[in-house]
């Protein structure tokens, strides 16, 4: 049996709102088609990836901003988003690889916590991959993947009619100083970190990205079908 495929946009340096747009434009095609049995294992869906443009605060929906809080991170030159995910505020930039996958599940036979763990377990393979050994995901509220007490790949994620959207930041490259400005996902006495850090190097969002990609199809059991980033 063929395994399902996913499409795949890189995206490049990407503003937020843009990938939220190109995001809204691939669910709807996604809600549009029909999941019949007949489809089931053909193709899944679309792997959105870029790196933020410039520095964004994100919201889930539990919040985590206050109003005091969105204009205080304005003020530093930050961009302030409410999003559908789950968690609560976190921070996207420069030097982050952004990976929003817009699947729907039951072409993957995957339900929502297998698609958080396979996400988990992405991160995890891709550190792996770049010689970064200890990394390890962990139970709610600590959702997500850690070195140590530190996080490195935050997770959120929506779901609806099956189809997923939203998805996970992994720190490459990425001014950690933006997290002291919140708690980030709402974890006190926790930090943030880097492969940057981590490996006492400079990783950039192209270093990892095969890397990922090798992760991604692994863990999804999937084939990746390079499509124009501009559809």
């Amino acid at each position: 049996m063929p395994r399902p495929a996913v499409r795949l946009l890189w995206l490049g340096r990407l503003q937020y709102a843009e990938l939220l747009a190109l995001q809204e434009r691939w669910l709807r095609r996604m809600q549009a088609e029909p999941g019949t049995e007949a489809s089931l294992g053909t193709e899944a869906g679309a792997l959105l990836l870029c790196e933020p443009a410039g520095p964004v605060y994100t919201a889930g929906l539990r919040g985590g901003l206050t109003p005091e809080d969105t204009a205080r991170l304005r003020a530093l030159g930050a961009e302030v988003r409410a999003t559908g995910r789950g968690g609560l505020a976190t921070f996207h930039g420069p030097g982050q690889l952004l990976c929003h996958p817009v699947l729907d599940l039951r072409h993957l036979g995957l339900r929502l916590r297998t698609h958080v763990a396979a996400l988990e377990a992405c991160a995890v393979r891709l550190c792996e991959l770049l010689g970064l050994r200890g990394v390890r995901a962990r139970p709610p509220p600590y959702t997500g993947v850690w070195q140590g007490e530190c996080k490195i790949c935050a997770i959120g994620v929506r779901c609806g009619r099956h189809i997923t959207s939203h998805g996970l930041a992994l720190n490459c490259c990425t001014d950690l100083t933006w997290f002291e400005h919140i708690v980030p996902c709402g974890l006190v006495g926790t930090g943030v970190t880097s492969l940057s850090k981590e490996l006492q190097r400079h990783v950039t969002v192209d270093e990892v990205m095969p890397h990922f990609l090798v992760a991604f199809k692994e863990i999804y059991k999937c084939t990746l079908i390079l499509e124009d980033s501009l559809k």
